[in-house]
């Protein structure tokens, strides 16, 4: 097998636009990413609660109520 055909295993610092950073290994430096686990709605719980807004106000405008 051949050496050195492999890329560098280093550690990246990984950045979302909410500003929060965290530290991983990657075969890139730094990654820019537009989403994480602190911003994401299925894991913050604001995607339950948007859909529950939404069912609601359907149900509302289905019956007529106020």
């Amino acid at each position: 097998m051949r050496e050195d055909i492999q890329p560098k295993y280093v550690v990246s610092h990984v950045t979302c636009n909410c500003g929060n950073t965290f530290e991983t290994r990657s075969t890139k430096g730094d990654i820019h990413v537009e989403v994480c686990s602190k911003c994401h709605p299925f894991y913050t719980g604001q995607q339950k609660a948007a859909a529950a807004r939404g069912a609601i106000e359907k149900f509302n405008r289905k019956y007529g109520l106020a």
